[in-house]
């Protein structure tokens, strides 16, 4: 048997194309994430640099808030054209609450252009309803409420879905 033995000049060409190669990747890989759209969290209506600073803040109102009062998403379901959105405030006791602020936001989770902002709702019994709005896209929506009864404040934040009335999360 004659077995030639490589005299390993191969090697540091196959490391400096490998070493070639991976910063292509990551230059291309910078080049295209920069052409893609980046649509900021508003988890909270304010950016996400604002929440992650007020975390805490945000965390002891809400619990402060549902000691003294409860708020519930009762919207019957998303529809294109004639969502009617509801929430019920009341006191733990079951009292209806008619001076609450509130404040609405629908928005797709990935684009802020079809956002919807929605204010002075008619009350009624502690029930907060926002009149007819059209949804310019089929498909999944945030519903972000900001409610505010004096000093006490909460935001809460439903996901639901236009193809689906059931279809909802908190």
């Amino acid at each position: 048997m004659n077995k030639q033995k490589s005299n390993g000049k191969i090697w540091p060409y196959a490391i400096a194309l490998s070493i070639t190669l991976v910063f292509v990747a990551a230059v291309v890989t910078v080049i295209i994430a920069n052409k893609l759209p980046v649509e900021n969290s508003d988890t909270y209506m304010m950016g996400y640099h604002e929440a992650d600073a007020k975390a805490n803040e945000l965390i002891e109102a809400r619990i402060a808030f549902d000691d003294k009062f409860k708020v519930e998403y009762i919207t019957e379901g998303l529809s294109l054209d004639n969502t009617v959105l509801k929430y019920r405030v009341t006191t733990l006791a079951g009292k209806p609450v008619d001076d609450a602020q509130i404040k609405v936001v629908i928005t797709r989770p990935n684009v802020h252009k079809y956002d919807k902002e929605l204010l002075n709702p008619s009350v009624s019994q502690g029930v907060y309803t926002f009149g007819a709005t059209h949804l310019d896209v089929a498909g999944r929506w945030n519903i972000m409420a900001k409610i505010k009864l004096g000093d006490f404040q909460r935001f809460l934040n439903v996901k639901a879905d236009t193809r689906t009335k059931d279809a909802y999360q908190y």
